[in-house]
């Protein structure tokens, strides 16, 4: 049997790779503690699970429509006015089964092969195996610690060439844990408006767990807005990950293409999951004001912890629950029974000496960094970095 060459453009996510790993060392009865998973440890509201039971019961258990049922899109609306205030219509939203079906089905409308996708490292994994399944360009614009992993206007336009088709980034950001101010964001689309042609893929999935403020979308710049793609969804802010529920506030004709791939592949979403994501959309947000209170806590013991390990140098993170440190003075180092050359080796040495999972940086375009959650309770997080410490005094 011979299989697609396009199972060759991409790769697995090395997210879903390391959790992998650590099942199967768990499968022999080893302690693994995961610090590698993006998902929160919190379950999902009770005001949004009854109204899942209550679409259960009313027999909402039928194909929906491909776009997702009006009162969601209504909802999305609702939402987007409240929390961002930006003005949408119920046919400008498209909702999918996850926020990576949404990212999936904004590049596959818009590149072409050799269209060029600028993305700022670090990004989320999936960003650009998904623009080489499209067959477009990766473009990476290399942030630092220094300038809080956040990309420039004059590091962006450096790298606008003819064949530039998209800017996708996030904010706050996974996995550095960067926040765009309206400054910074205003002086983005202020670069942007010189270039109609390029579409930005705003992904803000992480929109709730702020530390430093209230977020900011880059669609709030009118002279834009018809550019920018806003991605969303309500698995990090609702604790709603295995739901799948994600969607996009685009201009008509990109919703239309969005809507014409998706009806091709997946249709609509599960039919109970958007009553729930109604109930989540303009219910009561007290339950994900309260993760992020908790997450705040965690992400204080978090850095205190990290600052506290020999050679890490760690951005202070402004949203989302991670931590990225780099970790690049450990290479070179060796336990005599293995050395370590690179992020990769890390992390391994992480999970088969202090059996504690993370994500080599690699995968994030950041090869002296690793990724480590927040998203575990206090208690795991506290003994996760004992046996870091414990693992690397090993090192020599």
């Amino acid at each position: 049997m011979e299989l697609s060459s396009l199972l060759n453009r991409f790769s697995e996510p090395e997210t879903l790779k390391m959790a992998k790993l650590g099942r199967e060392l768990r499968a022999q009865g080893i302690d693994v503690i995961d610090l590698s998973l993006g998902e929160p440890d919190f379950d999902t509201p009770q005001h949004i699970k009854d109204a899942a039971i209550k679409a259960i019961n009313d027999n909402w258990s039928h194909y929906t429509p491909v776009a997702g049922f009006l009162d969601l899109r209504e909802a999305v609306c609702t939402k987007l006015k409240r929390d961002n205030n930006l003005d949408y219509t119920p046919d400008q939203i498209i909702t999918s089964t996850g926020a990576k079906q949404s990212l999936a089905n904004a590049l596959l409308a818009l590149v072409d092969e050799g269209d060029e996708v600028i993305i700022p490292t670090p990004y989320w994994v999936t960003y650009s195996e998904l623009v080489k399944i499209a067959r477009g360009k990766v473009v990476e614009i290399r942030t630092t610690v220094e300038a809080g992993f956040k990309a420039t206007p004059a590091q962006i336009e450096a790298a606008i060439t003819p064949k530039t088709k998209v800017f996708m980034f996030s904010s706050p950001c996974n996995p550095s844990g960067a926040v765009y101010s309206k400054a910074e964001l205003e002086a983005l689309a202020n670069l942007f408006k010189k270039y109609p042609q390029i579409t930005i893929l705003s992904d803000e999935i992480y929109e709730y767990i702020n530390f430093i403020g209230k977020h900011e979308s880059i669609a709030q710049f009118n002279e834009i807005k018809d550019q920018v793609i806003v991605i969303n969804g309500l698995s990090k802010g609702f604790a709603m990950t295995g739901w799948r529920l994600g969607y996009t506030a685009s201009n008509i004709s990109l919703t239309k293409a969005m809507e014409k791939l998706q009806g091709q592949f997946t249709s609509g979403t599960c039919s109970i999951t958007q009553k729930a994501a109604v109930a989540a959309l303009v219910g009561d947000l007290k339950p994900s004001i309260a993760m992020t209170e908790e997450f705040t806590r965690r992400r204080t013991t978090t850095l205190a912890l990290v600052n506290a390990m020999p050679g890490f140098k760690c951005f202070a993170p402004e949203g989302a629950f991670y931590v990225f440190p780099d970790v690049s003075s450990y290479y070179g180092k060796s336990d005599e029974k293995q050395t370590i050359t690179n992020a990769s080796d890390f992390s391994m040495f992480l999970l088969n000496t202090a059996h504690v999972s993370s994500v080599m940086g690699d995968a994030f375009g950041e090869p002296h960094c690793v990724r480590f959650s927040f998203a575990n309770s206090m208690e795991n997080i506290e003994k996760a970095w004992a046996r870091i410490r414990e693992a690397l005094a090993t090192l020599k």
